[in-house]
Parts: structure tokens; C-alpha cells; sequence
């Protein structure tokens, strides 16, 4: 058991995480970090010291002691040139979502990937949510007898959804409802998509951003095998404890039904100050001294151990492109006001920009 050389690419409020959770492990030999900010760049430096600090992730292209990069930059638009680099590189690469902006930037990376033998994985972070995990469990061990239907309705504060929308063109099917599409896929595995019909609704972000921002985005999604599927994805809600994200998962069976109140209300802190806070309600998740609180450590480890014992990923960067075609088609059925079937074809499969 060897520890390797990683970086990590963009070092912000995701990539800040995944930092500290691989400067303090035993498998990471070297930490390196590149970050655009000098300001977060120098804070980093004195926090993690690590081994290279830069403000141009090229520098790190070349290094050989890096063996696995996790590349969290945004804005979205930068994962598929930044990715591309670091696979023909021959660097393992974890890489936030969207894996792409178009279709087949995504079948680049995931060819470049298979043809040099990288290990390549998207961070669909809340398959390391236990609540999450156990719903699977539900399914693939038969305990609701066949699925019949699922629901997932996510909603997170206006405040992340101002700041999300505002550096990319990217509706709530991609940047939200896309951890729940890839979710309830990896539960009903091997099924597939085949027909996606969506509509948008408008209100507060709208007004906020003067421009054309959805506060909410509904797919139906039917699969291969008949079955139909409800995801929900929003970012309107009203201003309270920073990124406050609940979801709520409905599963019905032929033999029962699983249900998941994941709305974080668990705990509560009420401040003369502040009000009413509810901690530890991020989707990412956050430190809680010697602990973490949520998905994200769990994920960021599991992929160096992938890398350290030549194991497989738990998101295959296949089933993410799965998932990006899905809300690409979203957005292009919200526009047209129809169904859409899949698989798309090449014309349609435009930027996400585009469909957004």
C-alpha cells in the first residue's frame, strides 16, 4: 500500500473540502493545489502546506509525483478542458459535475480515460449519503418487491442558487436535480432511460437575476422497462442557514414502500443573534472537528483508495453521461413543451449553455 501524489484543481468551497480531507490521510503522500485566487491560494498554503501551490494548474501537468488529480473548478464550463489535460497526461481524475458541456466532449474524456487506463469518476457525492445508500439497499435486496415509481424533490436557499446560476447558464435539471437523476438510476440498475419530459417554473430567482432563471425544474423520465420516474430540483427557497439543502425520496413497490426525510431539521440552533439555524445542512456536508458531517470526505476517499488499490470507481464517468444526456434532454423538452426521446440525436446534442 503505497501513498501517492495528488492535486487538487480549484480550491473553493468543494475543492477546500476535498483538500483538507486529503492533506490529513495516510495514502496522500504529496498534496499539491492549484487555485485561481491568490488570496484563498496563500490561506491554503498556511493551512494544508502543501507541497506546490499555484495559480496555473498546468504547472502540475508535468509532475510526476501526482498520480491523481480531483479537479473542482468552476465555472462548469472549465471541467472538460481541464479534465482533457490532466487524462492525456496519464493522471487519474476525479472531476465535479457536469462531466461535460456537450455530449461529446464528454465521450472525448471518457475515451481518453479507457484508452490510457485512468481511473475516471464524477462527483455524484450523495451515493455516500447512508440514507441514500439504504434506499438502494431497499431495492437491489427486494425488500419493496419490484419498483413501481419513484419520487426525489430537492430544494436548496435562494442564496447557493443565485450564486450557482450566476456563473453558468445552467438550469436546475443540470446543477440540481442531476445528483437525484444519478441517484435513483444507480438504484434501478440496469435499467435505462428512454423518454424525458420537463417544465420549469418561474418566480423569485427570476425577479432576482433579471434574467431567464427557473426557481424550479420537474422531469417525468420513463425507463426501458416501463417504469416512471418523478426528480425535482430547486434553489428558491428563502434565505437561512448558508446552503441549506432538504430532500425528500419516495420509493413504492409491489411488496412496500421506502421513504427518506432528508431535510436536515435534526438539529437545531437558536441564537439571540442569528434565530434559528439548522447546522450540518449542506449537501456537500462540512467538518465538525475531529469529524465530517456529510457526503463529501467520504466520496474524496473513497476515490484515492480506488487509485491506491487499483479498485473501481463507484460512479462509472458512463452512467454520468447517462445522466447529463437525460437533463440535456430536460431542458429541450421544458423548451419545447414536449417529450423528448432518447437517445438524442447528434444534432440535438448541443451545449448545455444552449439548452439551459
Amino acid at each position: 500500500m503505497k501513498p501517492v501524489g495528488v492535486a487538487v484543481v480549484g480550491t473553493g468551497w468543494c475543492g477546500g473540502i476535498r483538500a483538507e480531507t486529503l492533506a490529513a490521510h495516510a495514502l496522500v503522500k504529496s498534496l499539491h493545489i492549484a487555485e485561481v485566487n491568490k488570496q484563498r491560494l496563500n490561506e491554503l498554503k498556511g493551512k494544508l502546506k502543501p507541497a506546490s501551490a499555484t495559480t496555473d494548474y498546468r504547472e502540475l501537468l508535468s509532475r510526476n509525483e501526482i498520480e491523481a488529480v480531483y479537479i473542482s473548478a468552476t465555472p462548469e464550463s472549465t471541467h472538460y478542458p481541464i479534465a482533457r489535460d490532466f487524462l492525456t497526461a496519464g493522471k487519474h481524475v476525479f472531476l465535479e459535475k457536469p462531466i461535460a458541456m456537450t455530449l461529446p466532449e464528454a465521450d472525448e474524456l471518457i475515451e481518453l480515460s479507457r484508452t490510457r487506463n485512468l481511473k475516471f469518476t464524477i462527483g455524484y457525492s450523495q451515493r455516500f449519503n447512508p440514507k441514500f445508500a439504504y434506499v438502494r439497499k431497499c431495492i437491489r435486496d427486494a425488500t419493496i418487491g419490484r419498483p413501481v415509481t419513484a419520487l426525489v424533490s430537492r430544494h436548496i436557499t435562494r442564496m447557493l442558487g443565485t450564486k450557482i446560476s450566476g456563473r453558468s447558464k445552467l438550469s436546475p435539471a443540470a446543477m440540481e436535480a442531476t445528483h437525484d437523476l444519478d441517484f435513483v438510476f444507480w438504484c434501478l440498475e440496469p435499467a435505462r432511460p428512454v423518454r424525458v419530459y420537463s417544465q420549469v417554473n418561474y418566480g423569485a430567482m427570476k425577479e432576482m437575476s433579471g434574467g431567464d432563471v427557473p426557481d424550479q425544474q420537474w422531469l417525468m423520465v420513463t425507463m426501458d422497462n416501463g417504469m416512471s420516474i418523478v426528480v425535482g430540483g430547486g434553489w428558491s427557497l428563502p434565505l437561512g442557514y448558508p446552503n441549506f439543502s432538504t430532500t425528500w425520496i419516495e420509493m413504492v413497490g409491489t411488496e412496500g414502500a421506502v421513504m427518506v426525510d432528508d431535510s436536515h431539521k435534526d438539529v437545531v440552533v437558536n441564537t439571540v443573534k442569528k434565530g434559528m439555524q439548522l447546522p450540518m445542512s449542506t449537501m456537500p456536508g462540512e467538518f465538525v472537528e475531529h469529524t465530517y458531517a456529510g457526503p463529501m470526505a467520504p466520496e474524496t476517499i473513497h476515490f484515492l483508495e480506488a487509485v491506491v488499490h487499483d479498485r473501481e470507481v463507484m460512479v462509472k464517468p458512463e452512467h454520468a453521461r447517462m445522466v447529463m444526456e437525460v437533463y440535456i434532454a430536460a431542458d429541450l423538452s421544458a423548451e419545447r413543451n414536449l417529450p423528448v426521446d432518447l437517445p438524442l440525436k447528434p444534432a440535438k446534442g448541443k451545449s448545455l449553455e444552449k439548452a439551459a
